[in-house]
């Protein structure tokens, strides 16, 4: 007779002891419903079970178990005394000739002050093309130096003393330097790159025609007198203050400081309103130390710019250019923007 149990009946089983059937819910009952993941008392999902791996085979770690990569300091560039100091006379040297030059003009008689501007064009275009180095490089010189010329005629002949002219000069100059590097297959790659620096050069050398246009204005060779002054007297002392105090550092990369640029433009407002307490109406010392201000801060702001766009084109790998050219660029940058912003407070606040 067969026993009426098994005999392994009062036996637990082991733990490790998979059913042998398939895996489901006991028949003739409906399967249980699936419930979401349970949540900690802070609200969030409780993970359940062991980690994914990804497909590499590594664990996914949250974006806060990632080690940073160790950042090396980057060294601050060494600010050079004298090299400060000579770009500090070159722009004392720069103001005194336009202020001079500006003195030698009168009614019918400009051409000695638009010579002086034609010298210091020169200057700027070969600074700036040599720096910048636009492709087709002597066109576009070439193309500048005339723009330079042109505008100065326009700024002496023209019957009614305005910018308009200068516009339509700038502009002709643009387009014309554009299609001469369109025309060569060489530079044609690069000519999209090209178009902001023949752009900045071409009017570059019209900002200084202004001057000539704001000497045949009222009180506008005592205005010019006060702004250029203002802009010297910040480049200046900028640099000088950069020899002396380069702190705090704008950036490791620019050796120049910040107190360099407040204190310039702190001393040559003052020198401008100096000046207004000598001159005649309509100027006062304090109108003249609001046109000094604006005069001063936008040739000191240029003067830095000039500074960041070196280092940038050090960073990105291009070699140094001529020396002499790209330490001229900055003080000559800075009175390019200082004489466009003289003639616009020379014409709305006098």
């Amino acid at each position: 007779m067969f026993p009426s149990t098994s005999p392994d009946a009062g036996r637990d089983p082991w733990a490790g002891d998979a059913p042998s059937g398939p895996a489901g819910p006991p028949s003739g009952r409906p399967p249980a419903p699936r419930t979401a993941p349970a949540e900690d008392e802070s609200g969030g999902r409780r993970e359940r079970g062991p980690r994914r791996f990804r497909k590499g085979g590594a664990p996914r770690r949250p974006a806060d178990e990632i080690p940073a990569e160790d950042e090396q300091p980057v060294e601050p560039v060494e600010v050079r005394k004298p090299l400060a100091l000579t770009i500090a006379g070159f722009a004392a040297l720069l103001g005194v000739g336009l202020v001079l030059g500006a003195q030698t003009a009168g009614p019918g008689h400009r051409l000695p002050f638009a010579i002086i501007i034609f010298g210091v064009q020169l200057l700027f275009v070969l600074a700036w093309t040599m720096a910048m180095r636009p492709p087709a490089l002597p066109l576009v010189a070439l193309i500048s130096a005339a723009v330079a010329a042109a505008a100065n005629v326009a700024a002496v002949r023209s019957d009614i003393a305005g910018l308009a002219p200068l516009g339509y000069v700038a502009a002709g100059g643009f387009l014309l330097g554009v299609l001469g590097q369109l025309v060569r297959r060489v530079d044609r790659v690069r000519v999209t790159d090209s178009l902001g620096t023949t752009l900045l050069i071409v009017v570059g050398v019209v900002a200084f025609g202004t001057l000539i246009t704001l000497s045949r204005i009222p009180a506008g060779t005592q205005a010019i007198t006060v702004c250029l002054t203002a802009s010297g007297v910040a480049l200046m002392v900028a640099r000088l203050t950069d020899a002396v105090l380069p702190w705090p550092r704008l950036a490791p990369q620019v050796p120049r400081g910040a107190a360099g640029v407040v204190v310039g433009a702190m001393i040559g407002t003052m020198v401008s309103a100096i000046l207004g307490s000598y001159l005649v109406t309509p100027f006062t010392p304090t109108r003249a130390a609001i046109i000094g201000l604006v005069a001063a801060v936008a040739a000191v702001l240029a003067d830095l710019a000039v500074g960041y766009a070196e280092a940038g084109r050090l960073m990105a790998g291009e070699p140094p250019t001529m020396w002499i050219a790209r330490h001229m660029q900055g003080p000559l940058g800075g009175f390019a923007l200082a004489a466009p912003a003289a003639y616009a407070m020379c014409v709305l606040f006098l």
